[in-house]
């Protein structure tokens, strides 16, 4: 890896410490008939962990220029694949595990909340992920209402599990060291958590955090075209802000809106 030229654009930083890696592999709770799916293998250090842990691994890699240092890897239980997981239609990653799998990756700022997304709202198989990620979004993750750091990313995974902060990872344990410190998160997926559409959450959520100093009323009455006078007369206060609202908050606002907009349809 002496000559290998790291691309900023990928955030690449890669993991050398091998009871670090060691011990990602025991935050996953991964087992001998576990199959595991890595995101952003790069030098290949986790994926050989990950490996001799489970029963299957495939790993989904962005950089081209990573394939003759990953296919040296020469593993029986290892499948590699050099695209973005995020053009790869999530139901096909879906087929290539026979049960339920577990999600490891290390993941640059830019890509986290697309690919947390992706699979918690489109995977049918993923039962657990766990992330390495900066501190700054790890505390994002599992923020709780009324906080700084609460927002959509907080929301979003609270509807799919409780993501907790595993371990602390400090920047020196990555090669090349990057400005930040890092953290391991956590996430065991529950579906159907909450007996509500999980797309018109996510619209409804996404809709109230849009612009964060306007009350969820004026978000969701632009957004929706709804008439503030009617959206006020519900059993809900609308005078406040997103940040201020639960996870359960923004159930039974979700309950409501579809009961709202389905009276306006049969008007």
């Amino acid at each position: 890896m002496k000559d290998f030229v790291f691309k900023k654009r990928f955030g690449q930083n890669f993991l050398t410490d091998k009871n670090l890696l060691r011990g990602i592999c025991a935050d996953a709770c991964i087992d001998k008939d576990d199959e595991v799916l890595e995101i952003g293998p790069g030098a290949g250090a986790l994926t050989r962990e990950l490996c001799d842990f489970a029963k299957k691994v495939v790993a989904i890699e962005i950089d081209k220029d990573l394939k003759p240092v990953l296919e040296n890897i020469k593993l029986n239980n290892l499948t590699l694949i050099f695209d973005d997981v995020l053009n790869i239609e999530t139901s096909k990653i879906d087929d290539m595990f026979e049960k339920e799998f577990k999600l490891v990756a290390n993941l640059p700022y830019y890509i986290t909340t697309p690919i947390i997304f992706k699979f918690l709202r489109e995977s049918k198989k993923v039962s657990n992920i766990t992330i390495m990620v900066q501190k700054e979004v790890a505390q994002r993750i599992v923020a709780k209402a009324g906080t700084k750091d609460y927002g959509l990313l907080s929301v979003g995974c609270a509807f799919f599990g409780e993501p907790r902060i595993l371990r602390n990872v400090s920047r020196k344990m990555f090669y090349p060291v990057p400005e930040v410190d890092s953290c391991v998160v956590g996430l065991r997926v529950e579906r159907g958590k909450f007996d509500v559409d999980s797309s018109l959450f996510y619209n409804i959520t996404k809709t109230c955090f849009k612009s964060r100093r306007k009350t969820i009323l004026n978000n969701l009455a632009e957004a929706f075209n709804f008439e503030k006078n009617k959206l006020v007369s519900l059993p809900f206060d609308f005078s406040r802000r997103a940040e201020e609202l639960s996870i359960e908050e923004f159930v039974i606002l979700t309950k409501l809106i579809a009961k709202f907009s389905e009276a306006g349809k049969n008007r």
